[in-house]
């Protein structure tokens, strides 16, 4: 489980004073907690929904880091590829984009997709079978292209 490795790194970045670490891994840890406490969670988190949390922090921080840069906020931009980089650790290998598109096109050709108007389908089975290796809007980009 990903959440006891979290618990043994904080206290490594603890003993190291790592403050940028520390931020990302006790943001994780937050995030996790939160997830427990949900309704519905009483016996815990598996593995998939931890990494679910992990791309969705990811997210949050790289759309953040986004508007740090176009407003030249240096500061904070840095901060939050700081986080990044703690938080990607702990995601699976995120595939190259020729490997992604290796397997839209196994999934058009099995569906036998032939218009945008079977993206949806097409983007079910993509995201199911990339779960965690690939980034949703470069999914979805690929399916566009590959379906127009």
């Amino acid at each position: 489980m990903i959440s006891t490795q979290i618990d043994q790194e904080i206290k490594q970045a603890m003993l190291a004073k790592d403050q940028a670490k520390l931020r990302g891994l006790r943001a994780i840890k937050a995030a996790f907690l939160l997830a427990k406490t949900e309704k519905g969670q009483a016996d815990g988190i598996d593995q998939e929904t931890e990494i679910k949390i992990l791309q969705k922090l990811v997210k949050q921080r790289k759309e953040s880091a986004t508007i740090y840069k176009e407003q030249g906020r240096e500061d904070l931009f840095k901060v939050e590829q700081e986080e990044i980089d703690v938080i990607s650790h702990f995601l699976p290998k995120q595939l190259e984009r020729a490997e992604i598109e290796a397997v839209v096109s196994k999934i058009v050709s099995e569906t036998g997709a032939t218009s945008v108007k079977d993206m949806g389908k097409v983007m079910g089975l993509a995201n199911k079978e990339l779960a965690g290796k690939a980034d949703g809007k470069l999914i979805g980009e690929i399916v566009k292209l590959q379906l127009s």
